[in-house]
């Protein structure tokens, strides 16, 4: 019985190291396979297009990204928690990122989205299913957090859109500026931003 073959993970391992490293439009499926050091033949025989391969990496980095997110938003964490523990998460993330490549990655599907633009549907399409996906994270965490009288009430969705922009525009920053410090305290400037207050202690709730 032969090797079971895992050029394709090896390719899909291959575009996102790129792809977050440098760019959707720089990198070739040339530079993907000498990467993931797979033929280019055998590229073919798994991906219809270096799009195609772009929305199955991210999908394989999604499934295994969305059970730490399930784990820092648990219903059982606090729900001011739950929203510090995802943007310190994010800075850790970002601190060993800047170790491995040498510089601020900031967040793969904004970045490519950003890139992309509407050139290419399917990426789009992707990157928006995904960050719905987090999207709905935030939505409990904040409505949990409202509900518990932590935030001001208001529009929840209104809410979750602006404190999510403030984090991915913090990050994108980050980015930009090639400077962690920018975000060091992005868990504070994402609650400050949501007005959140800190909760009574039983004891002197009553």
């Amino acid at each position: 019985m032969g090797r079971t073959s895992n050029a394709d993970q090896r390719l899909m391992d291959a575009a996102l190291y790129l792809l977050w490293g440098e760019s959707y439009g720089s990198v070739t499926i040339d530079d993907i396979c000498k990467r993931a050091d797979v033929r280019k033949g055998s590229f073919y025989h798994f991906f219809e297009s270096k799009s195609d391969l772009a929305v199955r990496a991210l999908d394989c980095m999604w499934i295994e990204h969305k059970p730490q997110l399930e784990e820092m938003f648990a219903p059982s964490i606090p729900p001011l928690e739950r929203i510090r523990n995802t943007c310190n998460a994010t800075y850790a993330m970002q601190v060993e990122l800047k170790e491995k490549y040498g510089r601020v990655l900031g967040c793969v599907m904004c970045a490519l989205g950003s890139e992309i633009g509407n050139r290419d549907d399917a990426i789009r399409d992707k990157v928006r299913e995904l960050l719905d996906e987090v999207r709905s994270f935030w939505v409990t965490a904040i409505a949990d957090a409202q509900d518990a009288g932590l935030v001001e009430a208001g529009d929840i969705t209104c809410k979750v859109r602006c404190a999510m922009a403030v984090s991915e525009g913090l990050v994108a920053q980050a980015r930009l500026h090639n400077d962690l410090n920018l975000i060091e305290d992005l868990a504070d400037r994402v609650c400050e931003h949501l007005q959140a207050r800190k909760p009574v202690p039983v004891s002197l709730a009553g």
